[in-house]
């Protein structure tokens, strides 16, 4: 439990690192420095929040779910996340209009959302894409490493980056394996795996070298219209 706090401040303090860094880098420019030091405040607020979080972890081991819209999380996430990123990367959100509402921890969306975008900029050390989609998602069969039968909001993760072997991708799930080295923890995505299995939700991977990584995450619809026509 410790080494995923850690892992989830580390997240918080290279996004205040990096708005930082480039505030200093347009000094004369005081619009663009008051905006990466509001990034970087941003970020200071998140990692008040969690510390919050903690002092309140005996008396509310729960967490704090509600009915939320996928959307608006990741847009009110979107000014963080490409302040963390740096220039070199651009995030696109390609998020559809017609999705339905899911029931989830605000504070764990956001600590997922962030490990997969700061395992997608460390794919890609020349820069490149990292494009975040949501779509409305039947599942009619059942399969034996897939989502349950149901109807969900599939969120993407996807990257242009180095992406990995079939063997590395078999592995990422598993507790405390990284190829960051001292870099890492081999935390992230364990815990994007923990926080998908506490909704009943899923996620897989799909990565192939030099081609890139795509990340897909299955949120249950807490409300969905029956004449929902993409399914698989």
């Amino acid at each position: 439990m410790t080494a995923g706090i850690v892992h989830d401040f580390r997240n918080i303090l290279a996004i205040i690192g990096s708005s930082l860094t480039l505030a200093e880098r347009h000094l004369g420019d005081p619009q663009r420095i008051d905006a990466f030091i509001g990034r970087a405040q941003d970020g200071v607020r998140r990692g008040t929040k969690l510390t919050a979080q903690l002092l309140t972890f005996a008396k509310e081991p729960d967490p704090v779910t509600r009915v939320r819209n996928l959307n608006e999380c990741l847009q009110k996430l979107e000014l963080f996340l490409n302040s963390g990123v740096g220039p070199e990367i651009r995030i696109v959100l390609q998020l559809a209009p017609d999705i339905s509402e899911c029931l989830l921890d605000q504070a764990q969306f956001n600590a997922a959302i962030v490990n997969l975008v700061v395992n997608a900029r460390d794919a890609l050390p020349k820069g490149g894409t990292i494009e975040i989609s949501t779509e409305r998602w039947a599942i009619n069969t059942v399969t034996v490493d897939g989502p349950r039968p149901g109807r969900y909001v599939r969120l993407q993760v996807k990257d242009n980056g180095q992406g990995m072997s079939p063997e590395v991708a078999r592995r990422v799930f598993d507790p405390f394996f990284t190829t960051k080295g001292e870099r890492g923890t081999g935390l992230g995505l364990p815990q994007v795996s923990a926080f998908m299995r506490l909704i009943n939700g899923h996620v897989s991977i799909a990565s192939e070298l030099e081609v890139g990584t795509t990340v897909r995450l299955f949120f249950p619809a807490v409300e969905a219209d029956e004449d929902d026509d993409t399914s698989r």
